[in-house]
């Protein structure tokens, strides 16, 4: 196990400690040694010969030849960063001669840069994996070997790498929109549809003319375990208003942006909808301002209005998320867009962009037809 060449003298011979089939590659002494058979052991030593050595062994009760594989070679090459985690020995755990190397190493991840010429190691500090490269991995695979499974560990980053980089990416876009709050909204208790990276979370940024903006952080969170990562649902959603608000945690523009975000989290329909262009729906209007509210106890909205003083797209690491705006619609205008559909739906955009007020969301205000 200590990833250096070994000299051994005498005939080694193995005891069978479990009948059942036999494999050309399996591990003995509590999975530490790697025995194989002659094909697997004529790979080894033809595509990796200065990194492995291979002693003949006997096995009870098998008559063909096995090799015991002393992997002789140890690189420094595990990605901390990229790794889902990993924690090291410390002086206070007792054990003095192991401070310093890996305690734990979950979904382990290595820099390639740090491994040179090497084919077949043993990362340092967690000797106890054994690392291949893609050539020898394909080599095995080709001789229909038994008993040997790979794990990939150069080109997938973790799930929490990937979210720390989109949540950087993101951050970057609201800075640039205006004063952002350092601490984020979430939900003491999560409701409500999973979103993609089973997070929730709301951002606030203080703007010119004494705007609030009001976006969601999370529907372009990666999906866990996807290959390669996503773009969670592949939007983001904002709302703004230009009204007082004294209170953003009880504000009814941070309502209607959590029930939009819901609807989106929740149904496929909606979600392509609001990805591809404009879309009008209705929310639940409990705890919303009596202007906004219709005679059902709903309020209507307008997806995606364009605006011009909002980009369209952020990006993030796995590709582009299309930012779509919420507009809070008044009863009298949701009701025009449900009398003439997507004509009176157009007429709406139009009035709302020469008056200038384009995306805001106002409780307080004039009808626009």
């Amino acid at each position: 196990m200590a990833g250096t060449p070994a000299h051994i003298e005498g005939r080694l011979q193995l005891p069978v400690a479990h009948s059942g089939n036999a494999l050309d590659f399996s591990l003995a002494d509590a999975g530490g040694f790697p025995v194989v058979t002659q094909k697997v052991a004529s790979v080894l030593s033809e595509l990796a010969p200065r990194d492995v050595q291979l002693f003949p062994v006997k096995v009870d009760s098998r008559s063909e030849p096995y090799f015991l594989v002393n992997v002789a070679r140890t690189v420094k090459c595990i990605d901390d960063e990229a790794s889902e985690e990993v924690r090291y020995w410390k002086p206070e755990d007792g054990e003095p001669e192991r401070v310093g190397e890996y305690r734990v190493v979950a979904g382990m991840r290595i820099d390639p840069s740090r491994v040179g010429d090497a084919r077949v190691f043993r990362p340092w500090g967690w000797k106890v994996v054994l690392v291949v490269s893609e050539d020898v991995k394909e080599a095995l695979e080709r001789t229909g070997a038994t008993g040997m499974e790979f794990t990939e560990v150069t080109s997938a980053q973790s799930h929490s790498t990937w979210l720390r980089q989109v949540d950087a990416a993101r951050e970057v876009v609201w800075r640039s929109l205006g004063q952002l709050e350092e601490d984020a909204i979430v939900p003491i208790v999560s409701g409500g549809p999973e979103w993609p990276g089973q997070r929730q979370a709301w951002r606030v940024i203080h703007r010119t003319g004494r705007r609030l903006l009001l976006v969601t952080d999370g529907l372009s969170d990666p999906h866990p375990g996807h290959e390669p990562p996503s773009v969670g649902i592949g939007l983001e959603l904002a709302i703004e208003t230009d009204e007082p608000v004294k209170n953003v945690q009880e504000s009814w523009a941070l309502l209607v942006l959590q029930r939009v975000a819901n609807e989106v989290a929740e149904h496929e329909r909606v979600r392509k909808a609001a990805l591809t262009g404009l879309l009008t729906m209705e929310v639940s209007g409990k705890g919303m301002p009596k202007s906004l509210v219709t005679q059902e106890g709903r309020v209507g909205v307008l997806l995606g209005l364009g605006s011009s003083t909002l980009p369209q797209h952020l990006d993030v690491p796995a590709g582009q998320v299309r930012l779509v705006t919420v507009k809070t619609l008044l009863p009298s205008e949701l009701a025009y867009r449900v009398q003439h559909g997507k004509q009176g739906r157009d007429e709406l955009v139009r009035h709302f962009v020469e008056s200038g007020e384009e995306h805001l969301s106002r409780a307080k205000r004039s009808a626009v037809v």
